[in-house]
């Protein structure tokens, strides 16, 4: 009976085992979340290689409706109102689905996420159909890739490549007036991000007096805040405003020292007042959304 008992836990031990076994997936999955504008874009989706066979033309056919992938369909999630090449998608969760041609792709935007793939789709559930021109990497790819590249405040690129092909897709926001609604509302809460709305200002090359305004009250509450005064330095640049931008610079190099970012800032720092002395511009003085 003991031996008996014995067996049956082996056994038992043995199937257990195996039910919790792990092996590797030719095709494995990932998810991209990428910050982008004022929420985030999620990525879902599975990443076969190459293994030494032909992509295109062979195991993913031209003309032909394809999953994006490997596996599940790939999914894909905006976090707010977005223009993909120029046609509006609501924010939700969609499916991206793609027809691969020789000289470009068909691109599918699909509200079918309950769906298996390519079997369950249907073109009633199409958002958005569009077409884009193939182009080349440098190099081979060896495994399936997305990712989202060139992000500014409202606007990027959706990659996608393997093997030699590559493809690009634009997306874009215009959510300028909800961020301005935003900035008036959190500008009356009692933790003020004067720092925050300054540099959105700079950086998107809009309102140079507000940010300035701004910049000055974030650095009343920190006088130390060492990129602070080089927010300020850069700002009062743009307005031409040179003795008060060397001197915000000096400023900037002064309390940055004996931090981790000590030499960054003093880099930095000179290299405003190397180009104002110059007469020269700020290559980030240029519009950069």
């Amino acid at each position: 009976m003991k031996r008996l008992l014995l067996s049956a836990a082996m056994i038992a031990a043995t199937f257990s085992s195996f039910g919790q076994l792990k092996l590797p997936s030719l095709s494995p999955t990932t998810k991209l979340t990428q910050e982008f504008s004022t929420s985030s874009i999620e990525i879902n989706y599975s990443r076969p290689s190459m293994r030494g066979r032909k992509i295109f033309g062979d195991v993913v056919p031209f003309d032909k409706v394809w999953r994006t992938g490997a596996n599940g369909p790939t999914k894909i999630k905006f976090g707010e109102d977005v223009d993909v090449n120029g046609t509006k998608v609501k924010a939700g969760e969609y499916v991206l689905y793609a027809i691969p041609g020789k000289e470009e792709w068909e691109v599918i935007i699909n509200t079918g996420v309950g769906e298996r793939g390519p079997e369950g789709f249907s073109r009633e559930y199409d958002v958005v159909r569009f077409k884009v021109k193939t182009g080349h990497t440098d190099g081979m790819v060896q495994t399936f890739t997305m990712e989202l590249t060139d992000i500014t405040y409202n606007s990027c690129k959706l990659e996608i490549e393997w093997e030699h092909t590559k493809i690009q897709i634009p997306i874009k926001t215009h959510n300028e007036d909800n961020i301005e609604s935003n900035i008036d509302k959190t500008l009356n809460h009692p933790s003020l991000p004067y720092f925050q709305v300054a540099n959105y200002y700079y950086e998107t090359n809009q309102k140079t007096e507000v940010a300035l305004m701004y910049v000055n009250k974030a650095l009343d509450q920190d006088p130390k805040a060492f990129y602070e005064w080089l927010l300020k330095a850069r700002i009062e640049k743009r307005l031409h405003h040179n003795d008060k931008a060397i001197e915000a610079a000096n400023k900037s190099i002064e309390t940055a020292k004996g931090t981790t970012f000590e030499d960054e800032y003093i880099h930095n720092g000179n290299k405003i007042i190397d180009e104002i002395k110059k007469g020269t511009n700020l290559a980030t003085d240029k519009k950069t959304y």
